[in-house]
């Protein structure tokens, strides 16, 4: 998986999604080299490591840009579904990440239960 190179960050949202427990991070020092806004990791109850990564960050390819891109990062590989400078907003991108996270765990049943 090509997971982010996460050295520190604040934890911003907890989440209980059904069998998962998720995390919205911020204020993020990568080791990486990608400049992150914000981070959601989904962890599988059971599970040490997350399984799934929803990221707003800055395109390297256009650096000039205000937009970030959101990338989607699963064990079996990574895409960038799409640019925009909501993703720099806290709860935009906390809602958008939960929708993502709920259709590709296909929890479309369950509801996220705020922690933090």
């Amino acid at each position: 998986m090509d997971k982010p190179g996460i050295n520190t960050a604040i934890p911003k949202r907890r989440y209980r999604l059904g069998e998962f427990s998720l995390v919205v991070l911020g204020e993020i020092d990568s080791a990486d080299g990608i400049d992150y806004g914000y981070i959601l990791a989904a962890v599988r109850e059971g599970e040490a490591e997350p399984g799934l990564y929803i990221t707003a960050q800055s395109d390297p390819q256009q650096p000039t840009q205000n937009s970030l891109s959101m990338r989607v990062i699963m064990r079996d590989g990574s895409e960038v579904i799409g640019m925009s400078n909501r993703w720099g907003d806290l709860e935009l991108f906390t809602s958008d990440a939960l929708d993502i996270v709920i259709k590709i765990l296909d929890l479309a049943d369950e509801q996220p239960f705020r922690l933090l």
